[in-house]
């Protein structure tokens, strides 16, 4: 009697793996979130903060985050254009 090898990683054949595009947009999008969490924390510490040279530190670390996101959000907008931009290029071909 022959003898059937196991699968290592049995899975079922009918779902599909996540598209690569797809899984980059959410992660980028939760940096974004991430980004923008950071810099509203920071402000809420700055507020709360009662000695003037750790106000300015978290004033300083809300500038820092909030400039990393808005550059997230422009890289994701650029992304995004260049992607319109190259479908309707293929799309006129």
């Amino acid at each position: 009697m022959k003898r059937l090898k196991k699968r290592r990683n049995p899975r079922p054949t009918n779902l599909r793996r996540p598209n690569k595009l797809t899984e980059r947009m959410i992660i980028r999008s939760s940096n974004l979130q991430f980004f923008l969490a950071r810099a509203q924390q920071a402000r809420a510490e700055a507020d709360a903060a009662t000695l003037d040279h750790v106000r300015e530190r978290c004033r300083r670390s809300e500038a820092a985050w909030q400039a990393l996101a808005d550059r997230a959000e422009r890289s994701e907008k650029l992304r995004e254009q260049e992607a319109q931009r190259k479908a309707e290029q293929a799309a006129a071909r």
